[in-house]
């Protein structure tokens, strides 16, 4: 499949039982596979690996999937899926309000998991169509890099931000001075079932503004609608990327 023939994921996760026939699935799908059957092991395979998304399981031995997580999406920039054997609810948020981009629970369909790779990486701007120009978005000053996941801001310094900050600021970026309710963002940041943790998106924002805003406590750029959403209050020019 000449689709995924170039993404490269990062599987990691303590039960061979699973792992390994999975990533002999994955394979057949396309993908290019690296095993990790710890966080640790993981780690040691970043640094080599160009990894386009990791695929996590959270109940490890040693450092758990929630720990390496917050690692791969606010250092490296990565979508994650988690595969979990945990149901609940506030597992589920945990997940989703550090920066996963989704989770499946086990035991799951494996067609299902390819279908929410190929999700997660349309959303995250990762698999985009081969007629798209690169562009570059600027509002008020700031600029962001959508293909180099890059913002930039009003004195020309990088700002680190998370996969999961990555995301809603570029729902916003592509829907300027529209009001966006919490459904709304959450379909275009965390797919479905998302509308359960409509906490994770209030969470994400208060992060981002705090990065972007002046005063995160009076926020100028991303403002609340009492009832409505929220609301990128900018002008978004888009500009065709020129250099490398």
């Amino acid at each position: 499949m000449t689709e995924t023939a170039a993404i490269r994921v990062l599987l990691v996760d303590d039960e061979p039982g699973l792992r390994e026939p999975l990533a002999d699935y994955l394979v057949r799908q396309g993908f290019s596979v690296v095993q990790a059957a710890s966080a640790a092991q993981a780690r040691r395979e970043l640094p080599d690996g160009a990894f386009d998304i990791v695929l996590l399981d959270i109940m490890m031995p040693g450092e758990d999937g929630l720990s390496l997580c917050r690692h791969l999406t606010e250092a490296r920039q990565l979508p994650v899926i988690f595969l979990t054997a945990r149901g609940e609810a506030t597992d589920r948020i945990v997940g989703l309000e550090i920066g996963a981009d989704d989770y499946v629970v086990k035991p799951f369909d494996p067609r299902e998991l390819v279908a929410r790779i190929r999700s997660v990486l349309r959303r995250a701007g990762r698999q985009p169509a081969e007629t798209d120009e690169p562009v570059t978005l600027e509002f008020e000053g700031w600029l962001l890099d959508p293909l180099k996941r890059r913002l930039i801001d009003r004195e020309g310094a990088v700002v680190a931000i998370s996969s999961a900050e990555f995301r809603l600021l570029m729902a916003f970026l592509e829907h300027p001075r529209q009001v966006l309710d919490r459904d709304r963002l959450l379909d275009m940041v965390q797919g479905r079932e998302a509308h359960l943790f409509d906490r994770a998106v209030d969470n994400q924002i208060s992060r981002l503004r705090r990065k972007i805003e002046v005063d995160s406590r009076n926020p100028q750029l991303i403002q609340t609608v009492w009832g409505g959403g929220y609301m990128l209050a900018a002008e978004v020019t888009r500009r065709p990327v020129t250099g490398t």
